[in-house]
């Protein structure tokens, strides 16, 4: 059974950080491939970013390509979402993801946490 929480989200001002973390307790988090996926109010759910279970690939929209870095430490089960230069459009409910594909997890997941909310402040 994979149970996904997520942490770390607040209120962060425009060009500010936040990092958002996602436990996992499962013994089988190293043979998924993870995902960030965000949804604003009025909006359907989006990609945000993805990892490999490896660790060696990653995948980024194209709206947090170069401010956002997704990762992952097996050992610890638990994947992370680090957000620089925050801007007002990124806010939004935050959810972890998991899947066993690799190609799947960047449309849609198998498994999903219970979001956590980032206000970014202009």
């Amino acid at each position: 059974q994979v149970v996904l929480v997520e942490s770390g989200g607040g209120l962060v001002q425009a060009g500010g950080s936040l990092r958002l973390s996602c436990a996992d307790s499962a013994r089988t988090f190293s043979t998924y491939a993870m995902g960030w996926f965000r949804q604003a109010p009025g909006k359907k759910r989006e990609f945000v970013a993805a990892i490999s279970w490896s660790g060696g690939n990653t995948y980024y929209a194209d709206s947090v390509k170069g401010r956002f870095t997704i990762s992952r430490d097996n050992a610890k089960t638990t994947l992370y979402l680090q957000m620089n230069s925050l801007k007002p459009e990124d806010t939004a409910v935050y959810y972890c993801a998991a899947d066993r594909s690799e190609i799947r997890i960047r449309s849609t997941a198998t498994y999903w946490g219970r979001g956590t909310q980032v206000t970014v402040s202009s």
